[in-house]
């Protein structure tokens, strides 16, 4: 029996998270290894974005896309000649950017509700199944 999926959150400016959906590729923590190898084929990932630039000041607040691991491969792209980061295929679905700010007092991996933002200074942690499913019911409207 397939072990059953896991559930992630990874954390980048909506303006990168975009170039990925777009290109059908993910990456985490700025490029790096290490989260991309805890994915296995058939997890689910939603991606959230504190602000529209990686460099900007414009808050977004947002879950920005959503996707699910397509195989085991991890490569790397070369970007410039001194960053190249590690990046895993996702098959992204069509989904709506969602604030977290109404979903923040329902969502059980927020422990403090006044300092919500906390779990995601990490860039990147697993959540349960239901909160999963508590953000992607919100991202998958019609």
């Amino acid at each position: 029996m397939a072990d059953k999926p896991r559930y992630w959150i990874t954390v980048a400016s909506r303006d990168h998270i975009l170039r990925g959906v777009k290109g059908g590729f993910m990456q985490a923590g700025h490029g790096k290894l290490a989260p991309l190898k805890r994915i296995k084929p058939d997890d689910w990932v939603i991606f959230y974005s504190p602000k529209e630039t990686m460099d900007g000041d414009q808050k977004c607040q947002s879950f920005t896309a959503i996707g699910q691991a397509l195989d085991e491969e991890i490569y790397q792209f070369k970007m410039s000649e001194d960053f190249a980061p590690y990046r895993r295929n996702v098959n992204f679905l069509k989904s709506h950017q969602v604030s977290i700010l109404p979903l923040i007092e329902s969502l059980d991996f927020i422990k403090n509700k006044k300092s919500w933002g906390f779990p995601f200074r990490t860039g990147f942690f697993e959540i349960e199944e239901d909160d999963f499913k508590k953000i992607s019911k919100e991202m998958l409207k019609k």
